[in-house]
């Protein structure tokens, strides 16, 4: 939604002595068509806000239900990473055009090499020590450490790779349909 601002001129200060026989000056004039000005944009208003309300009960009607971390139903990542983290959709489908909510929980040691997105991928620490790095291949002695509550930004296609030194856990979300390509072919789990 777009934020616009109206200015309406200042209006001359005038007493109510006048009397009523006299014509209507300018600033009575003016004073009307504000008035008038008011009128629209309050019933333009109210129709706005019964449109807004009326959408958010159709919204409401089809949001998740929340949930805590415990309830979270993990399963193997998808083939394109490598073997040993777990995968949750919290979210939307990855796999389709449309916003996606994804966690990844991984064993200490866990290491994904150097890939890129066709999208901005955006990561969020949970839990643990997440290490990013961007490059063509994975350099432990590059990169920062994220803890508990970090962020990172991937702009689509740039070059990065992450690794974990304790059992970490990230939510990545994004614009999906979600794609990986990893800079060596040879670093592909899925092939």
């Amino acid at each position: 939604m777009t934020n616009a601002t109206a200015t309406i001129p200042r209006q001359a200060h005038y007493s109510g002595t006048a009397a009523a026989s006299e014509p209507a000056s300018p600033a009575r004039a003016q004073t009307g068509a504000l008035k008038s000005w008011k009128d629209t944009m309050s019933s333009r208003l109210m129709l706005m806000a019964f449109i807004v309300l009326g959408a958010s009960g159709a919204l409401a009607d089809d949001m998740k239900m929340p949930m805590n971390g415990k309830d979270i139903k993990w399963g193997p990542v998808p083939p394109f990473f490598p073997k040993g983290a777990e995968f949750a959709v919290l979210s939307g489908d990855p796999s389709k055009d449309g916003l996606y909510v994804v966690r990844l929980k991984m064993p200490a040691g866990y290491k994904i090499p150097a890939h890129h997105h066709p999208t901005t991928e955006n990561v969020t620490v949970v839990s643990g020590n997440f290490h990013i790095g961007m490059g063509d291949y994975l350099d432990e002695k590059k990169g920062i450490e994220l803890t508990s509550g970090g962020y990172g930004e991937a702009p689509a296609k740039m070059n990065h790779y992450a690794w974990v030194t304790s059992p970490t856990i990230v939510q990545v979300h994004g614009q999906g349909p979600f794609a990986i390509t990893y800079v060596n072919p040879a670093d592909d789990p899925s092939h």
